[in-house]
């Protein structure tokens, strides 16, 4: 029966090994693509207003973010917000319909932890959209900086050399 319960056990650890981690840990990785390449640059242009939609693309970027470093390459991310994004990465919980301000909640802790991480050059949020969006720019969430204009802040870094992704 121990030996059983042992059998079952060490099944179920390397079920769940197999289902944690990124892509890279389950054995898969992006040599090919990352041959010759010490650093990436790239500017993350977020406009998704769903606040599970704003999360999971945040968890993707940390994501890729990590898999770069743990293959060798050094991330330089900037990560703008625009557009419907804009309401969930402030403060002013009457600006958030309440059904999703405990996805907001979740989106600032993400965000504060992205502002500390290896990689991570730059959180911005473009204040003409914020204007647009009807909230105020002093109630970005203090891990975001506010740009006069994403637009303007994306054509820069893409003029750096950072390509360009729109989630």
């Amino acid at each position: 029966m121990i030996k059983n319960c042992i059998r079952t056990m060490l099944l179920l650890l390397a079920v769940i090994a197999s289902f944690s981690g990124s892509a890279f840990a389950a054995g898969y990785d992006d040599k090919e693509a990352l041959a010759g390449l010490k650093e990436v640059k790239v500017a993350f242009d977020v406009t998704a207003g769903d606040p599970k939609v704003l999360l999971g693309r945040l968890n993707v970027i940390d994501e890729t973010r990590q898999s770069l470093i743990q293959q060798g390459v050094t991330p330089h991310f900037v990560i703008t917000f625009r557009g419907s994004a804009t309401r969930l990465v402030q403060t002013d919980l009457s600006k958030i319909k309440p059904e999703d301000r405990d996805g907001a909640a979740r989106i600032a802790a993400k965000l504060a932890e992205l502002r500390g991480a290896k990689g991570i050059d730059n959180l911005e949020q473009c204040a003409v959209a914020a204007r647009e969006q009807g909230t105020l720019a002093e109630l970005v969430v203090p891990s975001v900086k506010v740009v006069g204009n994403a637009w303007i802040s994306l054509m820069a870094y893409q003029a750096k050399g950072y390509a360009y992704i729109a989630p």
